[in-house]
């Protein structure tokens, strides 16, 4: 004799077992977390690249022989900087409810972030003319920490022009909160170029000095 199975009787309106996933509020955080957590993960990358510039360096008699030329290094590390100030301003826009303003400014930061890549290209050919990749391990280093950076830069980019195509900018119900993720993104890329500048740019000019 086959025994008939037992169901479970439909869960009723009066039902307090537990909230189901969808009744849960979304957690807004979640998405801040995840870009601190690949933030600090990209940080530590740099940190191995800035620690293996230095260890090389310091086998060297010169490090460089020529310092790199801060013509163009200086108004990069500018644009970045102002670009930090306009992205800072679109998110105290939004605050604002002020959504028209906001989008503006983020559209000028996007155009400054394009304007940085344009403006590293010429450092770049400018750069050429006296160091290569092959030159010596200080040109290796060199278009690597900067070459590395400027994807930084280009991911960063990506994730101003998305947030810049969403309907809202701070929409009430995502719990990626897309624009200030994407800021704080940003904001890690221009502290990164301060660093790159001041180690690969600046010190040299200081430590060739007689």
């Amino acid at each position: 004799m086959n025994a008939r199975p037992i169901s479970s009787p439909p869960p009723s309106d009066d039902d307090t077992s537990g909230p189901f996933i969808g009744d849960l509020p979304p957690d807004k955080s979640r998405g801040s977390w995840g870009m601190a957590l690949t933030i600090t993960t990209e940080a530590l990358l740099f940190v191995c690249l800035f620690f293996s510039y230095f260890y090389i360096g310091r086998l060297q008699h010169h490090w460089p022989t020529h310092p790199p030329k801060l013509k163009l290094a200086l108004p990069l590390l500018a644009i970045l900087l102002v670009s930090s100030g306009t992205i800072y301003a679109a998110e105290e826009q939004v605050k604002k409810g002020a959504h028209l303003a906001a989008r503006a400014l983020l559209i000028l930061t996007i155009v400054l972030g394009a304007g940085f890549m344009v403006l590293q290209v010429f450092e770049y050919l400018d750069h050429l003319k006296e160091l290569t990749p092959r030159t010596n391990s200080y040109g290796s280093l060199f278009y690597v920490i900067t070459s590395f950076h400027a994807l930084h830069v280009v991911a960063g980019l990506l994730m101003l022009i998305f947030a810049a195509c969403l309907p809202e900018l701070d929409p009430p119900d995502a719990p990626h909160r897309p624009l200030r993720n994407a800021a704080m993104y940003w904001h890690f890329v221009d502290v990164v170029w301060v660093f790159v500048v001041g180690l690969l740019y600046v010190m040299p000019h200081w430590t060739l000095l007689p």
